[in-house]
Parts: structure tokens; C-alpha cells; sequence
């Protein structure tokens, strides 16, 4: 079989192929199990392999790739216009087949066991982060219908956690209720705990990053931005520009244009959420800023003249991924606008 592309749907358990020849014509139709994968494939000469971009096709891709194999990565949903018909595996493998042959699709790039680690840190955390959340509003949720109040915020939660340590609380509070209570803020303390040692990890790997020390001096990235921008975008120069980088996370809006009538809604939330999070967040700070010392960033006050805050946070994030694009591909440092201006 003179196989020359071959397409893999990639499951858990079960894989299948699709391959065709110099030709187009089709050579292989054939399913495999997950053991069966890489001894199969070690036997054939080198082609083009062509997979989604879904759970395990990074190290799928890794491993593939020393057999001297090219592998190649498609989002999911530029494979779905090639799918005939009915929806199954088989036709899954010979879209993919076919969408990784042509010459305008985009791909994404195989990261590293060193970039998803890094990744894995980042999910771990906001988890985590979001685990404790949901202890603290139970916790908060509990003692209200006691009669028991704080403010918002971790003042208001020390506050209540004092509160359950004083002899005059404990009396007042039936016996299953503190059970309760402090199964939940024993879960805070350790939870607490544990975000600490993954800040920790974080830190040491934005030090160990030189790409990451460049991105951290940007207004608005701060230390989980440049950490996660270092580890998500493998290689910057897969982007023609820092508009495709923005864009690609999802800080664009939404186009419904028709007939050279352009009608732009809001942003699209495709791409990286948990990247376009984080750069909203950071310009959410720098707005906070601007309001206080509109002097210090004169073209957002501007903006802020005539925008809600939210939209000129969505504006601020676009620009800083413009920003991170052009750090990461020159080599440079940031350099602050009155610094550049003067150089």
C-alpha cells in the first residue's frame, strides 16, 4: 500500500483510520485498539498523519512523530464541513483525511510534556480556586440562616471564621451544624494550602522562562498570564500578526456582514478561555487605573469617555495580546509608550 496521508480518529479505547494514496484514492479503512496503534503505524513509511485536536492528541502526536511520521493537528471544528452524510468514526477519519490535505487549513501546533505540565498547574489551580469559592459561599450561606453576617470579601470570611471559635458561638450552634461547619473550614485551610504550593510552582517556572520574564513587564499580563501565554502559544510565528493572535483567543467580535454591510456584535468566546480570562482580568486592572490617573494612560481615558468600562477592558486585552505577539516573536522587551515615543 503506497499510503501517502492517513486520517485517526482518536478515542479512549478504539482508533480508526482512513488512508489514501499519492492519488487521493482510498488504501486504508481499518480499526484499531489503543495498544495497537503505534506498532501498526511503525511499520509504515513515512506519511502525513492527520488528527483532531482533542484530549490525548498532543502525546499522541509526540509519540507518532518519532516513529518519523509528520503529524498535524486540526481543530475539531474545521473538520466538521468535511464529514459526509451520517456522523461516525469512519467518517470522522476520512474528514480529517481530507481536511488535513488542503492547503489553506490551519493547524495547531504539538506542545511539549514541559507546556502541559505548566498548563495542568494553571487548571489545577483556577479548580481549585474555584472549589474554595463554592466552600465559602456554602459556609456564608449556613450562618446567614443563623443570624450570623459579614461583609464581603477574606475580611469578611475571617471574620466568621473568628466567630465560630468563640465560646459563645459554639453554645448557640447545635451540635450536627459544627460538625458541618468545620468539615468546611477545614476544607478552606487545605484547599488555601494547596493553591499556596501551585503559586509556588508557578513562580518557579515564570523564573525559569525567559520568555515569560519579557511578557510579565507588560501592564496587565502579570505572572499567571505570562506563565500561560509562554505555555499555550507554542510557536508565535504561526501567526501572521498580533491580530490573528487576538482574534485566536477570542477578543474580536462576533461579524454578521453581508452584501459589504459590516454588523459586529460581541466577542465571539471562541478560542482560549482560560487565556482571554486572564488578559480581561489584567485589563480590568489597568481600567481601574486609568480612571484614578487618567494622565498615565491618556488613550484608554479617552475611551472611557465614551465606552462602558467592560468594552474598553475587551479593547485593553486585544492590545496586550497584540503586545505579547510582537515580544514573543522580536525578542524584545516592553518598552512603556513614553520610552518608545522618546527613542
Amino acid at each position: 500500500m503506497q499510503i501517502s496521508t492517513i486520517g485517526i480518529d482518536i478515542a479512549k479505547n478504539v482508533f480508526q483510520l482512513h488512508g489514501v494514496d499519492h492519488e487521493g484514492k482510498v488504501v486504508l479503512i481499518r480499526q484499531l485498539r489503543r495498544s495497537q496503534l503505534i506498532a501498526f503505524l511503525s511499520k509504515l513509511p513515512p506519511c502525513l498523519i492527520g488528527m483532531e485536536a482533542c484530549a490525548t492528541a498532543h502525546h499522541w502526536a509526540r509519540e507518532i512523530t518519532k516513529l518519523g511520521h509528520e503529524v498535524k493537528l486540526i481543530p475539531p471544528a474545521y473538520v466538521k464541513p468535511y464529514v459526509r452524510r451520517q456522523k461516525n468514526d469512519a467518517a470522522d477519519a476520512a474528514a480529517i483525511c481530507e481536511a488535513v490535505s488542503r492547503p489553506s487549513m490551519r493547524f495547531v501546533p504539538v506542545k511539549s510534556a514541559e507546556q502541559q505540565s505548566t498548563l495542568a498547574v494553571h487548571r489545577t489551580r483556577a479548580l481549585l480556586i474555584s472549589q474554595r469559592t463554592q466552600l465559602t459561599n456554602a459556609l456564608r450561606a449556613h450562618l446567614a440562616e443563623l443570624g450570623l453576617v459579614a461583609e464581603k470579601g477574606r475580611d469578611g470570611l475571617a471574620r466568621l471564621v473568628a466567630l465560630l471559635q468563640e465560646e459563645a458561638t459554639l453554645q448557640s450552634l447545635p451540635a450536627p451544624m459544627l460538625e458541618a461547619l468545620r468539615a468546611m473550614i477545614a476544607g478552606l485551610a487545605a484547599l488555601q494550602a494547596q493553591i499556596g504550593e501551585l503559586d509556588r510552582a508557578i513562580q518557579m517556572q515564570h523564573r525559569a522562562s525567559e520568555t515569560s520574564r519579557r511578557l510579565k513587564a507588560i501592564p496587565s499580563i502579570g505572572l499567571l498570564g505570562a506563565t500561560a501565554l509562554t505555555a499555550t502559544i507554542t510557536d508565535p510565528g504561526a501567526f501572521k500578526s498580533g491580530r490573528d493572535l487576538a482574534a485566536w483567543i477570542g477578543l474580536v467580535p462576533r461579524q454578521n456582514s453581508t452584501g459589504g454591510k459590516e454588523r459586529l456584535g460581541g466577542i465571539t468566546k471562541q478560542g482560549d478561555r482560560y487565556l482571554r480570562r486572564l488578559l480581561v482580568a489584567g485589563a480590568m486592572a489597568v481600567v481601574q487605573q486609568a480612571r484614578r490617573n487618567p494622565e498615565r494612560y491618556p488613550w484608554i481615558a479617552r475611551l472611557l469617555g465614551r465606552k462602558p468600562a467592560k468594552l474598553v477592558a475587551i479593547a485593553v486585552a486585544n492590545k496586550t495580546a497584540r503586545i505579547a505577539w510582537a515580544i514573543m516573536t522580536r525578542g524584545e522587551t516592553y518598552r512603556a509608550p513614553a520610552l518608545a515615543a522618546a527613542a
